[in-house]
């Protein structure tokens, strides 16, 4: 019928499958969004990879020690095989270049340890399957005999994570059926073969000590424990900070003591590189620097501990619910320029342990203006308690606690502070002060 309205297509059932071109619309662009994701990961470690080179050959550090540990690792291997294969004439050189390989650990203590759990768990399986295959005749029941024993002495403490070579060498042993008491023994020796070459050769060839990792990380807490004083500075003098802010300065000085974390990892690191390397050891790879000494740990981690203290009474302080009320907004920009100094000072210490100076030494923790621009900071705030005690005594209780916190601070972070010997270029400070 001419001009007739046209009657609209009925709705599909909410069962019915999709068109088909809709699901391939749907396909496509799930792959590429799967797409997407892949070629943006692969790009992320293409450039993770072009940092680690760039590092290596930019100087020595964590990148470096890893390349040469690898090259060692693989040179004790090929070492292993050559005088197994070659100068023993064994038609399967396998055990000696297996067992050096993983010998060459980031200590050589850890080596040491290591090469006694493996030979001990590569003897416990070849002995345990060979003595099951001599009594029932039987691979697979040998098998089924030795493997429960081996996996259960796995996780044994005593073999570390090298038990689960035990079940390993077993299943080895008994796919060659070789085990005539020849040819166990000629196992096990290959075994002590390529442990005292691997041994060998992380021992002797660019013995690896680890003091660089110290001393990075204790620049690394002085750095940051300064980057949040300054953001924590900004805020107060701005004073546009609020429960949100306080929670991320709270968040900072979590991050700051996980930072103190990695030090001690890094000092007990340093401690077992040094075990079974003193004399003629040591001679052959000098490290670059001293290791700073373990009183420094101690007093960033009290640095870091005041830090904490510090973001957590301006936390309670911003938030509402709680009966502690921060200062005026005046007494805060004075406690900011504090905070400032000793920032600095965090700065300042974090060049001193990576061999550099600040570039004003006049203005850091070192030279005159520092110390005396803290004294004056130090008695305005002093004033502002003072006259805050007069009001109200809710705001006096986080000023005090506030500047608590930042003489504490300023005495760690500055040489000579804590034990009252004047800093260089500062005149001594005197009972009133």
């Amino acid at each position: 019928m001419t001009g007739a309205a046209q009657t609209p297509d009925p709705p599909s059932p909410p069962n019915s499958p999709a068109p088909r071109g809709g699901v391939l619309c749907r396909a496509l662009a799930v792959g590429r969004l799967l797409g997407g994701r892949t070629w943006h990961a692969a790009r992320e470690e293409a450039c993770r990879a072009g940092r680690a080179l760039r590092a290596v050959a930019r100087g020595p550090g964590r990148e470096r020690d890893l390349v040469v540990q690898s090259l060692k690792a693989a040179g004790a291997a090929l070492l292993a095989w050559v005088v197994a294969k070659i100068w023993l004439g064994d038609p399967m050189a396998l055990m000696a270049p297996w067992v050096a390989l993983v010998m060459v650990q980031a200590t050589v203590f850890s080596s040491l340890l290591r090469a006694g759990q493996q030979c001990a768990a590569i003897f416990a399986g070849t002995l345990l399957a060979s003595a099951a295959q001599a009594l029932t005749g039987d691979t697979l029941t040998s098998l089924a005999l030795s493997l429960p024993v081996l996996m259960l002495l796995a996780n044994w403490s005593r073999f570390g994570d090298q038990g689960v070579y035990g079940a390993t060498t077993a299943v080895f042993t008994l796919a060659t059926g070789s085990v005539s008491a020849a040819s166990v023994g000629h196992r096990l020796g290959q075994t002590v073969l390529g442990a005292v070459i691997g041994l060998a050769v992380n021992a002797f060839v660019l013995p690896p000590i680890h003091l660089r990792d110290v001393r990075e990380n204790l620049a690394a807490v002085a750095r940051e424990a300064g980057d949040l004083l300054y953001a924590v500075a900004g805020g107060l003098r701005d004073g546009d900070w609020d429960e949100g802010t306080a929670a991320e300065w709270s968040r900072g000085s979590a991050r700051l003591e996980h930072r103190l974390e990695t030090l001690h990892s890094a000092r007990r690191w340093s401690r077992e590189s040094l075990r079974l390397t003193d004399g003629p050891l040591r001679a052959l790879r000098r490290p670059p620097a001293p290791v700073p000494p373990e009183t420094e740990d101690d007093r960033w981690s009290r640095v870091t501990g005041h830090v904490r203290a510090l973001t957590r009474t301006l936390a309670v302080a911003a938030d509402e619910n709680r009966a502690p009320a921060a200062p005026d907004p005046g007494v805060l920009r004075t406690y900011a320029g504090l905070l400032e100094l000793i920032a600095g000072a965090c700065h300042a210490e974090g060049a001193r342990l990576r061999g550099e100076h600040p570039a004003d030494p006049g203005a850091g923790p070192d030279g005159g203006r520092a110390e005396e621009e803290r004294r004056a900071l130090h008695r305005r705030l002093q004033d502002g308690l003072r006259e805050h005690a007069g009001r109200a005594a809710a705001p006096v209780t986080v000023l005090g606690s506030l500047l608590l916190q930042a003489e504490s601070l300023w005495a760690e972070t500055v040489p000579g502070a804590a034990s009252g010997v004047p800093v260089p270029g500062t005149a001594p400070r005197t009972p009133a002060e």
